[in-house]
């Protein structure tokens, strides 16, 4: 056909490119070009998105929760656990405080390939969400790595930004820490259960054993608990035994697989024994006061401030046994508190103690009171109340320390002669001071050696001593025997009465220098401590020749006859089957009794207080335990006889060995009154009373008799008013003129009352 349309194939449609078009289906299928461009978009935003995500995202400080530790205190067998103190129950040791087959077993259970693989692993995360999508259950594709940055860094939210944040932090960790630093920061970061944070809270929650210590079997289940805290632990429930087990099954057997353990030492492995969930340790009993002190000792010798410590984290192996400490326990227990009543005076009763090693200055026992949760303000360490006659020892040290004279020039030895006249005016350089002390129960004795004014507590020699020594010499002494610099002791002969403030722990640093034959060791309350595992340095304390032996030796040797003497104070001492030195003290008005002494192995001083527990006030005792008055040699010295003697059971008997002034004993000669320390009746003629004796008699109420019968002739005259404590300035001189700076009282603490109600304190 010409000049028309002429008919034909159709001509095939073409791009701009000459290319032929898609069409049909063809046209909505990518092709190849798309299909890499696509691809190498998304490959471009993901490097893109990792680079830009890795710039982004820094390791953050860890969060207060991940560091938050308890300070953990234990006795001096560096094992058994005194209390833990901190809101958080966790304790970080350094991987190797943790046993290498626990390790292991966490490895096994959680992420076998962690040292030789990356710090993420995708193809984990992936099987992961695959499994948790099928409802093969809600699994986890973090590495050790990543667990350890959300428990470190992060918090257990599972949201998309969390998991974002944890994957790029563990990249940047798995640069800048080790591996070990790594699998030790899991370890002590990982929950456990029973409120256990890190393997070693959960080594002593599960097994009552350190990290270190971990058997086989005890990691493989603390690596099996990682996978479900609550429901794998047996003891709470039972029901869940045959999952644990299985997961502990699984946990020995990777370690097989993975070489870490032998397939003998996995057929000998059996499923270990679970410890029951143990209270926490709360500051009940004698923890609190424990706690309390040996902080305070941590700050005042500058080792860990207040701030520091409270933020957790420390070891603290104390000084404390924990045989004495339980032996002091219940002396107190069965000697004071067992003897208490529903009387009002009953509730004023406080004790508190402090026991040292001389030998290391080691506190080895610390008594607080009946219970921190009850009587929160510790005694061992309340130095608020006067230790009465307990200081005259150290007058007597002074004296041989400085090779002192009486007035007449005649050296100061125990068997030196003294006035003891009651009211005696005490002589000083410059001729009478107007200071007259009391002695007990107004009792005179007129001519007395130094060791039987000691046994006896006569007021009227110590003052005097004092002043013949020099009282800034004396103040120089007690601080020579470890009496601390803030105890302001009174520069005046009333320092013979303890006159001023002093805590049991204070006056057993002085009583134990005099133990060790005048050599002082600065006490300690701690062996040890750690931070993290690392050691914390503590101050040395080297023993030092503070007072000449002679000097201390001398003193143990009278203060020896206090205890073997008859008549004397202290005799209560022999009960503890031990040779002992002591002396007793009373304060003024009753409202403190002490007993301090030591043997050659220990050096013990127990005070009974009078506090109000409603405002904190000082307290009168009489009538406390149903007794007329409580002495030194009473309820404290059972105390201090009964604790002795459970203290050092077992111990060989040892004497002691003494250095004493030339022409003296070694050890003091049993001795009976003679009518040189037998007290008169009446002052002698040359020295009138300053007050005419009341006409009454003193009311029962007020005027207590002594609860021990005196072993000499009690005087037959009436009280006079007495002196009274002033705590501010000291002793102030009651009805004696010119009497400044003084105070009256003596012996055991038997001080008379006069008729406004108050009494001398005694010794």
């Amino acid at each position: 056909m010409t000049g028309g349309q002429g008919w034909g194939p159709r001509p095939t449609l073409t791009d701009r490119r000459g290319r032929p078009r898609r069409t049909g289906l063809r046209r909505l299928l990518p092709t190849w070009r798309m299909v890499t461009g696509g691809v190498l978009a998304v490959l471009i935003v993901l490097i893109g998105g990792f680079f830009l995500g890795y710039a982004l995202v820094s390791i953050p400080d860890p969060n207060a929760a991940a560091t938050a530790q308890s300070n953990v205190y234990v006795y001096a067998d560096g094992t058994t656990e005194i209390a833990r103190d901190g809101a958080i129950n966790r304790e970080n040791v350094t991987l190797s405080g943790v046993a290498k087959t626990a390790q292991h077993a966490v490895l096994s259970a959680e992420d076998r390939n962690f040292y030789h693989e990356s710090a993420v692993s995708p193809k984990a995360m992936l099987r992961a969400a695959w499994n948790t999508a099928t409802g093969k259950g809600r699994q986890s594709g973090s590495t050790i790595t990543q667990q350890y940055v959300k428990n470190y860094y992060l918090n257990q939210s599972q949201t998309a930004v969390r998991k974002v944040k944890e994957f790029f932090i563990a990249i940047k960790l798995d640069r800048n820490e080790t591996k070990d630093q790594i699998l030790e920061g899991y370890l002590n970061t990982s929950y456990y259960g029973r409120n256990a944070y890190g393997i070693q809270a959960a080594s002593q929650a599960y097994f009552g054993v350190n990290a270190s210590e971990l058997t086989t079997a005890q990691g493989a289940y603390l690596a099996t608990l990682l996978n479900a805290p609550s429901e794998y632990d047996l003891v709470a429930h039972p029901e869940n035994a045959p999952a644990a087990k299985g997961r502990w099954n699984y946990v020995l057997d990777g370690m097989v697989k993975e070489g870490w353990l032998s397939q003998s030492e996995r057929n000998a492995t059996v499923f270990p024994g679970i410890d029951k969930p143990k209270p926490v340790a709360s500051k009940a009993g004698q923890r609190g006061y424990i706690i309390e002190a040996v902080n305070r000792y941590l700050s005042d010798n500058h080792i860990v401030d207040a701030d520091t410590l409270r933020l957790g984290g420390y070891r603290i192996v104390t000084t404390i046994q924990k045989p004495k400490e339980d032996a002091f326990v219940a002396a107190a227990q069965r000697n004071i508190y067992d003897r208490l009543g529903h009387r009002t005076v009953d509730k004023y009763v406080r004790a508190g103690g402090a026991s040292i090693d001389p030998a290391t200055g080691n506190v080895v026992a610390l008594y607080g009171g009946i219970d921190y949760t009850k009587q929160y303000v510790s005694s061992a360490t309340n130095a608020t109340y006067p230790p009465g006659s307990t200081f005259k020892p150290v007058i007597f040290a002074s004296a041989v320390q400085h090779e002192s004279s009486t007035q007449d020039k005649e050296p100061i030895t125990p068997k030196t002669v003294y006035d003891g006249t009651n009211k005696r005016e005490v002589i000083g350089p410059d001729g009478p001071t107007g200071y007259k002390p009391e002695n007990e129960d107004q009792g005179s004795y007129p001519d007395i050696t130094v060791t039987r004014a000691m046994d006896k507590s006569v007021n009227a020699v110590f003052a005097q001593m004092a002043q013949d020594v020099g009282t800034r010499k004396v103040i120089d002494t007690a601080h020579d025997l470890g009496m601390p610099d803030d105890v302001k002791i009174p520069e005046t002969p009333a320092m013979a009465l303890g006159a001023f403030g002093a805590s049991p722990l204070d006056m057993a640093q002085m009583y134990a220098t005099l133990a060790n034959h005048g050599k002082e060791i600065p006490y300690s309350l701690v062996l040890k401590i750690t931070k993290d595992g690392n050691d914390v340095s503590l101050p040395k304390r080297d023993a030092v020749q503070s007072v000449p032996r002679q000097a201390a030796d001398t003193t143990t040797s009278i203060l020896r006859s206090v205890v073997d003497s008859p008549g004397a104070t202290a005799t209560v001492a022999q009960d503890s089957g031990w040779p002992s030195a002591a002396k007793t003290g009373t304060a003024d008005d009753d409202i403190a009794a002490w007993f301090a002494g030591y043997t050659p192995k220990l050096a013990t001083v127990v005070a009974v207080l009078g506090m109000n527990p409603d405002n904190g006030k000082q307290e009168k005792l009489y009538g406390a335990m149903n007794l007329p008055r409580i002495n030194g040699g009473g309820p404290p010295g059972s105390v201090w006889a009964d604790y002795t003697a459970a203290a050092l059971k077992g111990v060989p008997k040892q004497n002691f060995s003494l250095d004493v002034q030339s022409g003296l004993p070694t050890q003091p000669p049993a001795t009976t009154a003679s009518p040189t320390d037998t007290p008169t009746s009446t002052p002698p003629t040359s020295e009138p009373p300053t007050t005419p004796p009341p006409t009454t008699t003193v009311p029962p109420t007020t005027q207590p008799p002594t609860t021990e019968p005196p072993t000499t002739q009690p005087p037959t005259t009436e009280p006079t008013p007495s002196d009274t404590f002033n705590p501010i300035g000291g002793v102030t001189g009651g009805t004696s003129p010119g009497g400044g700076g003084g105070g009256g009282g003596g012996g055991d603490g038997s001080g008379t009352a006069g008729p406004d109600g108050n009494s001398s304190p005694g010794g």
